[in-house]
């Protein structure tokens, strides 16, 4: 069904003088950001006078800025009243490593409490919202499902629709969303921080439009009592390029770490290293035991980024694949199977190749299986086509942004030999 048959507020009016100053710091800010994209959270006119005089709640993390300033300065700047802050994996600051909890605190400029949604809780308690009338949701997301702050996102929502409080979600673009692909997940994986909706593992969605989905689909309980609201982003669509102005988490340093994540990130259910704890996480891959390719890293602890990497302080043997990446993965609109059918094979075919983890992950134990199967990657993907489809059909009523599948996201792609 259509968004608006829920009566949500998006907000998608042109940005107008209220918020020049504010661009013009966005701009000198982020340089790699095609100039006319405004991403919601500084399209301040759509939201700041309706939000004043509120007692506001504040969902963010380092991601959070309009340029070079943070978005809670500013909105406390602007005449916000800004009374709690809730942070996602990473921590606020987006200082902490990769499922490290994240433990309540105080946020040393504001002098503002943090309630982690991130350890203990991934939910935000009745306590937390007491007194609260409005939840300010910006994150920056990648666009791949087992990404956690889509996670975040949901118990947000969910804790606004229980207790009758008002969320708005500040949206930006999505560095993924020009394409759709890999499996849908299976019911039976709907509870994990990895995989809580029935969409694919790269959905080509951004989060506001996603939220509106989520309370559209009835994806959360008492989803008809949220008030939600999404600012949407200005000039821009789902074919339009966007290079992220700031890293979205510590192990996604870079442009190339962006698009290598959906193809690499499954391997975190292997036996296989994609270069936690070394200076190309995500853009390398490799093992002790691996054969192919020459190039060669030794993971290493590094405080905020990776403690106890796979294969701290071994040699491991593999490719890097950030040329690869940015020249070919980028306009390849798929994930790309074959590194994962080749490790497999070079391992010796044997089922401890994957934990307890590559299920949640792929959102379904049929990619496993089918790997162990010796299916090939035609045979694979086409597993996936029919409910690709119907998610495909039933994401079309959701978007904020064009998306045109067969135009890619319009960048020169070069022809490489696959690694």
């Amino acid at each position: 069904m259509k968004y608006d048959q829920f009566k949500i507020r998006v907000k998608n009016t042109t940005a107008n003088s209220f918020c020049i100053i504010y661009f013009l710091i966005f701009l000198l800010g982020s340089q790699s950001v095609r100039a006319d994209i405004i991403p919601g959270a500084a399209r301040f006119n759509e939201y700041v006078p309706q939000l004043k005089g509120k007692k506001i709640a504040l969902v963010a993390n380092h991601t959070s800025h309009v340029g070079s300033v943070h978005l809670l300065d500013t909105l406390i700047s602007l005449g916000l009243r800004i009374d709690k802050i809730f942070a996602p994996e990473h921590g606020f600051r987006g200082d902490a490593a990769n499922g490290a909890a994240i433990a309540d605190a105080v946020d040393a400029k504001s002098g503002l409490p943090i309630v982690s949604l991130y350890g203990k809780s991934k939910k935000p308690k009745i306590k937390d919202l007491k007194g609260i009338d409005v939840v300010i949701f910006d994150m920056q997301d990648v666009g791949v499902r087992y990404y956690t702050y889509l996670s975040t996102l949901h118990y947000v929502m969910e804790a606004c629709a229980e207790n009758h409080i008002a969320l708005w979600v500040l949206d930006r673009p999505n560095p993924n969303g020009h394409y759709v692909d890999g499996p849908v997940l299976d019911p039976e994986f709907t509870q994990s921080m990895v995989g809580l909706h029935p969409i694919p593992l790269v959905h080509g969605m951004t989060l506001g439009e996603l939220a509106i989905m989520i309370k559209g689909e009835s994806w959360i309980s008492n989803a008809s009592e949220l008030a939600l609201f999404v600012v949407s982003v200005a000039h821009y669509d789902h074919n339009t390029p966007y290079v992220l102005p700031i890293a979205p988490s510590p192990n996604l340093p870079s442009e190339a770490s962006v698009i290598l994540y959906p193809s690499l990130g499954l391997f975190e259910g292997t036996l296989m290293s994609m270069g936690r704890g070394t200076d190309w996480p995500f853009e390398v891959l490799g093992a002790p035991w691996f054969t192919r390719g020459s190039f060669e890293f030794t993971p290493i602890n590094i405080p905020g980024k990776a403690l106890n990497p796979p294969y701290l302080g071994q040699i491991c043997k593999g490719l890097k694949l950030t040329d690869f990446g940015l020249d070919y993965l980028r306009d390849y609109q798929q994930i790309y199977l074959t590194w994962l059918i080749d490790s497999y094979v070079i391992y010796g075919k044997k089922a401890d190749f994957f934990n307890s983890f590559f299920d949640k992950l792929a959102g379904t134990p049929a990619l496993r299986t089918a790997i162990i199967a010796g299916q090939t990657e035609e045979e694979i993907r086409a597993s996936w086509q029919a409910d690709l489809s119907i998610f495909k059909s039933k994401r079309r009523g959701y978007l904020l942004y064009a998306h045109d599948e067969a135009r890619g996201n319009q960048y020169p792609t070069k022809t490489l030999k696959k690694p």
